[in-house]
Formats: C-alpha cells, sequence, structure tokens
C-alpha cells in the first residue's frame, strides 16, 4: 500500500513540476512558431545567445578548471574560503549581480577605464553579455567541476606521478578521463545557466538582445502569445545538452559500480 502511494506521489510531483512545459506546448500553435521565427531577424537573438555561452563556457573551462582542481587537491590556503566564495555567488540574486557588475567593471570603474583601453566596454555590448554569463553561469561550473575531482582518488594521480608521469600527463591520462562524466554535467550545467541569464544581462548587457531578453522585450511590447515561440527555442537549445549528459553520467556510473569487474578474468 505504501509502495503505491509513494508511486503516485512521484507521479502527482513530476506532472506538476512538467505541467507548465505542457501548457507551454497547449498554447503554442505550429502556425504561431513559423510566423514569429521566420520574421527577418527573428533568429538573431538566437545566434548572439549561442556565441555569447560558447565564449563564456570556453572561459569557464580555461580558468575554472585548474581552480576546481586545486580547490580539491589542497593547492590553495583556505580550501573552505574559495568553496564559500562560489556558493556565495551561486546563492546571489542574478539581478544583484548585475547591479554590483556596474559598480566592479561598469565603464566608469578603474576596471572599466582598463577596458576601455582595449576598446572593450562591459556596458551595452557582447563582451557585457559574456561578462554577465560567466558571473551567473560560473558557480555551477566551478562546483560540480570541483565534485567531479573529488570522485577521483588523489593516490591514483600520486600512483602515476610515481611511475614517471609529469603532472600534466597524469592529469590528462588519469584525473580528465575519471572526472569526464562529471565535468560534462557542470559544463551542461553552466551551458544551460549561461543560455538563460537574465538577471545580470537585463542590467548590463540589455543590448545586444539574446533569447532571454527577447522573451522579455517581445513579453513587454506585444504580449504573451508572441514570447512562448521564443521561449520555446530557448528551450530547445539550453536543455538537450544537459540531459545528454545526465545519460552520460549515469551509464558511466553504472559501469563503474561494484559489479562492473564481475567477470573479467583480468580483475
Amino acid at each position: 500500500m505504501l509502495g503505491v502511494v509513494g508511486v503516485l506521489g512521484a507521479v502527482a510531483v513530476w506532472l506538476a513540476l512538467l505541467g507548465p512545459l505542457g501548457a507551454l506546448f497547449a498554447h503554442l500553435s505550429p502556425s504561431a512558431l513559423r510566423t514569429s521565427l521566420s520574421a527577418p531577424h527573428a533568429l538573431s537573438p538566437l545566434v548572439t545567445s549561442v556565441e555569447a555561452s560558447a565564449v563564456a563556457l570556453g572561459v569557464l573551462v580555461a580558468v575554472g578548471t585548474p581552480l576546481a582542481w586545486a580547490m580539491t587537491r589542497n593547492r590553495l590556503p583556505g580550501p573552505r574560503v574559495w568553496e564559500s566564495g562560489m556558493l556565495v555567488m551561486l546563492l546571489m540574486p542574478p539581478l544583484v549581480i548585475g547591479l554590483l557588475l556596474v559598480f566592479f567593471v561598469g565603464p566608469l570603474t578603474p576596471i572599466g577605464h582598463g577596458l576601455a583601453r582595449l576598446h572593450l566596454s562591459a556596458s551595452n555590448t557582447f563582451f557585457a553579455l559574456v561578462v554577465a554569463e560567466i558571473y551567473e553561469a560560473a558557480p555551477y561550473y566551478v562546483l560540480g567541476a570541483a565534485a567531479a575531482f573529488t570522485s577521483v582518488e588523489p593516490e591514483l594521480e600520486e600512483h602515476a606521478w610515481l611511475l614517471g608521469d609529469t603532472w600534466w600527463r597524469s592529469f590528462r591520462r588519469v584525473t580528465l578521463p575519471l572526472a569526464a562524466p562529471g565535468l560534462a554535467s557542470a559544463l551542461a550545467m553552466a551551458w544551460a545557466r549561461a543560455m538563460g541569464a537574465f538577471g545580470a544581462v537585463l542590467v548590463i548587457a540589455y543590448h545586444p538582445y539574446g533569447l532571454p531578453m527577447q522573451i522579455w522585450v517581445t513579453l513587454q511590447q506585444t504580449g504573451l502569445a508572441a514570447a512562448l515561440p521564443f521561449a520555446l527555442l530557448l528551450l530547445v537549445v539550453a536543455l538537450p545538452l544537459p540531459v545528454l549528459a545526465y545519460v552520460w553520467t549515469a551509464r558511466a556510473r553504472i559501469a563503474s559500480g561494484p559489479d562492473a569487474s564481475v567477470g573479467d578474468p583480468a580483475l
């Protein structure tokens, strides 16, 4: 009896959580979708969001991956301080992030003056959009990558060093392959977060329009129905990667389970 109640409760929660997605398809007709997305420059926000998110993820991988590894291997003084900093960024409301970025990298700040010398501006530019996405997505990637590196036993790296591997060689041949599923999940979550970034973007990167901003502007100018095609487009671009990463991680977890070596004569 309890099992039936549990299943029914789980189904009810599942339906409630996915109900808004069902409502989207119920109120969006193929003709409205075709009309909205075939208008001139209708897909420009999609291109802008994809390009900005790709640049943001490139920066996060280049900077966040070494940071996450160092956090998990006690290579930084006060590792809890670094982790707490990521948690603060994760919990900070995106709109507040945008407001604070104005006073940190805005055109009137010392950093803003330095950026101006490089012909860059963190206000209503593509560069500003990338900055806003980095700040909104960074904690998702760094904390996820740290969890992935934590799952790799440091002894395996030490054994590789004892066998003559350099740090980089052991990282590339031992650490990265073992942490790859977790890193993929972290990257996928950061991708979805960057694609959907809105709060900080609204403050410092109103132009050029990405998809979230296009949804907001369309909602304000022409109403809810006209914004639904862009909402669906955002979901189609942002969600598949996290789903695929989840499937890969689940399969990798099953393959590395306690029964994975059964029947292997070499083990």
